[in-house]
Parts: structure tokens; C-alpha cells; sequence
């Protein structure tokens, strides 16, 4: 194999998120000699990209303030919220929050307004290539990040060169900055490496499914605001479910479960059907169509989990550093604010040092300071959980403590230990019909001829002792289907991965309760492409 290419650059950002693209566009807005691209796995900017999407505009205000006049896709005016406390037939009003309050907030679709992104950093001079996964970082002999390496493509499912065989290139970087998301691979790898989690609160996760449909004329109300805690799940199982109405008779509706619940034998997926066919829900979506769909994981382990934000050469930003704020269900805004925080105290000399200790005392970091032990409050049940929420809000979060989380997979219960509640579940008739429908929803595409991203370190295991102690969950959590329990030749059962169903949602490398699977990236431009979500 011939050597590599290399391009250089003064700074390499992973991930064409709202972080990534913000810090681009910061930096150049700073440091306009400086040498910036942006590497995204996706075919094309936006299309992996699902949220809500609420957003909190005063970021974007201070980074774009033109963006009002340009209206990137689809931004719709927040104009009511609604919290309600469902049981498996009726609908309770509960008190919204003061952090779940949207006067002055925007339903958008993430993916436009990371594609629209996309094109105000290439105005300003950043290279930006889609459908360039960047497989794994470059360390130089002095131990520190020199930037990354992309895959290489045509690969054939056996490792070997294919007829359409591209080396993937070495990004050479000052700076590389990591901005992929939640549970990003190389993120993953250099946060063991540097031990940038060490005296930290374990990462915790929720999965969240989304689809827009298109209802019949007169059903929505555009800009408002819905959410929902109880049913479908029971008290000890983390979670809700969002609606934002939309213009042109179009609607967002979502969920999302803590993927630190209990139940061996619970689907996520299934829950977010059955949530659809409440009363109150299925009567607005009835005579409706699903337009698009997709699933995602969600960072929820807030400030006690954010790990250290700096290494060597490289820092973590967005998602990757864990910024989202749960409590108030948006990440828009402190995404971009850490991308903005970071291009600010890198210009100049592109040095990574002190920007953990600049983030965590930025606004930013104080928003999530204030909401710190919301979250983990949740641990005990739902009602323990509100009145802690409760509390918490109205000291500011200025309770001389702060709670832990815990790490996601060693919540599942054994199967001889775990008595499942009565959900009162119901016979569902509304689309999709199952996974793999709600996969064609999503558009996703792997080459079929390409390696399995998804590698599992001892399948025996899946066969004996996993099917035993826990009915083989992955069967259940992971909301594309991916993972199945077949036949082998010698009447037993193997595991067999359909890595093309894959929605790179990462659910499985956090909830496996052995932790043998780790997901890496598949050949760029593989995977969603999620349209308008």
C-alpha cells in the first residue's frame, strides 16, 4: 500500500454540527489567515443530523446576527408550551417549568440549519468535505494529537482493497478539534487514552426518535410546544416525548428514553409507538403520513460528567464534551456557544490548553452548573425526580451538593431478577409497522460489500450467557434492527449483525451490559440521510 497523502492544516474540526461549524466560523471570523476545515462523515451537511429542534436564538444572535433576515429552512416562532403527565388514557396539565418556557425560541430542523452553517463557513474560507469519515486520530511522537485520518474507501467486507479502492488521506493539524457528536468514536478513543474522564461522574444517555409528518389541513397550530412524562413508561423508566407543530400542516413528534432503564426486556422503539396511539396523540396524527424518521442518542450526564475538555493538541466541543442542557431540552444554543467559547481562546497561538477552565466558567458552563443535579434526581423514579427538579430550580442550583450518574449499561436488570410493571400496552395500527419500516423512513445507506462497522469482541457470549442472564437485549434497544438472533447450522442461535440498517444512532455502544460492542465509523457518506428533521 503506497504512503498516504497528507493535507495541512492549522486547524481540523470533526463533525459538521452547530459546535463544529461554529468554531470554524468564529475562528475565521477572528482569525481570518488562519487554515480551517471541517471533516463530515455524512453524504452531505445536515443529513445526520436529529434533534427537536427548539432553539434558543442569543448564540446564534452573537455568531450570525444576519441569520433572521436569511431564515435558514425551516424556523417557525415558538408561540405556546404545554406539559402534561399522561396515564394510559388520560391527559393531566402539569406546570411548565421555567426552563421548558420558549417565549422567544425557534422550532427548526437541525439538519437545514447545519447545512445553511455549512455554507456561511465556506463563504469565510473554510474547507468543508462531506462524506469524509475520519476513522481514527494522529499522534506524534511527542504523545500529543496531530490531527486525524481519514478512512479509506472501497473497502471490501473483508478488509481487503476493492476494484474502487481510495486511501484515505492524514489530516495534519496544530489544532484538532472534536466535534462529533454524542459518543463519537475518535472523541471515545482520546478520552481513555488522555484519561479525560478520570474523577468524573460516569456518562449518562437517553435515546431519542423522532419523525415528521404531514396531518391533515387544520390539525396543527404552528409554534406550539408540547411535552410529555408518564405513559408509555413506567415510574423508574427516565424519559418523555415532545410535539412541535410546524407550518403547512406539518408536525415533529418525538421520544426519548434514559438508556439507563431497567427492564431487559423493554424496546425504546416500542414505546415510542405506543405513545403515538394515547388518545390524545393518535387522534391528531390519524389520517396523517410519516414524511421522515430517525433515531439518535442523546448526552445527558451534564456538568459532573463533562470530561476534561482539553488535551494535547486537541479539545472536545459540543456533544462530544457533553453540553447539552437536559432540563431545559435544548443543546442548540450551548453548542454553538462552546464552539464559539473555543475559537475564542485558541486564536492566536491554537493552543488547547486552559480551555476546560474557560468553558466551565463561561455562561455556558454555568447554565450547566445551575441544572447539575436535575438529571441524576430522576434515579429514584419520576415523582422523586420532579419534586428534586422542583427544588432544584427554585434554589438555582445552589444546594451545597451534587448528585452522581451512573454508567447506562449496568442498570439492565438480569432476566431472574427483574419483575417487568404492567405498562398497559396496546394492540398499535399507525405507521411504521415496525424497524425496518421506520429504517426506510430514515434513508439509510452503507454499501453492502463494506466492512461491518460494528465490531463485537466475543459473540459466543451473545449466543450463551447474554441470551441467558439478559434475552439478548440488543435485539431490543437498538431502534434499526440491526442486531438479530438467527439459527446456525448446528441448530443453535448466532448472532448476525445487519450493519446496513444502521442509523448510527449508538445506542449499542452504550446499553450492550457487557460493553463488547463498540461502533466505529463506516465509509464516508454511509449512513441517514434524514431530510427536514
Amino acid at each position: 500500500m503506497s504512503e498516504r497523502d497528507v493535507m495541512e492544516y492549522d486547524v481540523a474540526v470533526v463533525g459538521a454540527g452547530p459546535s463544529g461549524l461554529a468554531f470554524a466560523i468564529r475562528l475565521k471570523q477572528l482569525q481570518p489567515d488562519c487554515n480551517v476545515c471541517v471533516l463530515e462523515k455524512g453524504s452531505d451537511i445536515g443529513v445526520h443530523m436529529l434533534s427537536g429542534a427548539v432553539m434558543q436564538p442569543d448564540a446564534l444572535d452573537e455568531l450570525l446576527p444576519q441569520w433572521r433576515e436569511q431564515q435558514p429552512g425551516i424556523c417557525v416562532p415558538a408561540t405556546e408550551d404545554e406539559l402534561a403527565l399522561l396515564t394510559a388514557t388520560k391527559r393531566h396539565r402539569l406546570p411548565t417549568p421555567p426552563q421548558q418556557k420558549n417565549h422567544g425560541n425557534f422550532i427548526i430542523s437541525l439538519g437545514q440549519l447545519a447545512n445553511w452553517l455549512g455554507q456561511q463557513a465556506e463563504s469565510l474560507g473554510v474547507d468543508v468535505f462531506p462524506g469524509f469519515s475520519a476513522a481514527e486520530a494522529l499522534i506524534g511522537d511527542d504523545g500529543s494529537v496531530r490531527g486525524v485520518r481519514v478512512g479509506d474507501m472501497g473497502v471490501e467486507h473483508d478488509g481487503s482493497p476493492g476494484p474502487n479502492f481510495t486511501q484515505g488521506v492524514d489530516i495534519a493539524a496544530k489544532l484538532t478539534v472534536l466535534a462529533e457528536g454524542c459518543r463519537g468514536s475518535i472523541s471515545k478513543q482520546l478520552i481513555r487514552r488522555f484519561e479525560l474522564d478520570k474523577g468524573k461522574s460516569p456518562q449518562t444517555y437517553g435515546l431519542g426518535f423522532k419523525e415528521m409528518w404531514q396531518l391533515p389541513a387544520g390539525r396543527t397550530r404552528p409554534g406550539r410546544i408540547e411535552h410529555t412524562v408518564g405513559w408509555p413508561l413506567d415510574n423508574r423508566t427516565y424519559g418523555g416525548s415532545f410535539l412541535y407543530h410546524l407550518d403547512d400542516d406539518r408536525l415533529y413528534i418525538g421520544f426519548v428514553v434514559g438508556l439507563d432503564y431497567e427492564d431487559p426486556n423493554f424496546s425504546p422503539f416500542e414505546a415510542f409507538q405506543q405513545y403515538k396511539h394515547h388518545p390524545s396523540i393518535r387522534a391528531l396524527l390519524e389520517g396523517g403520513e410519516i414524511l421522515s424518521s430517525g433515531a439518535r442518542t442523546i448526552i445527558e450526564g451534564g456538568w459532573q460528567s463533562m470530561p476534561k475538555l482539553e488535551m494535547p493538541g486537541a479539545i472536545l466541543i459540543g456533544d462530544a464534551g457533553g453540553t447539552l442542557n437536559v432540563p431545559k431540552i435544548k443543546g442548540i444554543h450551548q453548542a454553538i456557544r462552546s464552539g464559539m467559547t473555543a475559537a475564542q481562546h485558541v486564536t492566536g497561538n491554537l493552543e488547547s490548553s486552559g480551555f476546560d477552565a474557560a468553558w466551565r466558567q463561561s455562561p455556558g458552563g454555568r447554565e450547566l452548573w445551575k441544572v447539575r443535579n436535575i438529571r441524576p434526581g430522576f434515579r429514584r423514579g419520576l415523582w422523586s425526580g420532579m419534586i428534586n427538579a422542583a427544588l432544584e430550580t427554585i434554589t438555582g442550583g445552589r444546594l451545597p451538593w451534587t448528585l452522581e450518574n451512573h454508567a447506562d449499561h449496568s442498570a439492565l436488570q438480569r432476566l431472574d431478577g427483574y419483575q417487568a410493571p404492567d405498562r398497559q400496552w396496546r394492540q398499535r395500527e399507525l405507521p411504521p409497522r415496525d424497524r425496518l419500516a421506520s429504517v426506510y423512513f430514515a434513508a439509510t445507506e452503507h454499501d453492502e460489500s463494506q466492512p461491518v462497522h460494528l465490531k463485537v469482541a466475543d459473540t459466543s457470549v451473545c449466543a450463551d450467557q447474554c441470551a441467558r442472564e439478559y434475552g439478548n437485549p440488543c435485539t431490543r434497544f437498538c431502534p434499526a434492527g440491526v442486531y438479530e438472533m438467527i439459527e446456525d447450522a448446528g441448530g443453535g442461535k448466532k448472532l448476525q449483525i445487519n450493519a446496513s440498517n444502521c442509523v448510527h444512532c449508538k445506542a449499542c455502544d452504550i446499553k450492550d451490559p457487557y460493553e463488547l460492542i463498540t461502533w466505529v465509523t463506516p465509509e464516508g457518506g454511509s449512513g441517514p440521510n434524514y431530510q427536514n428533521l
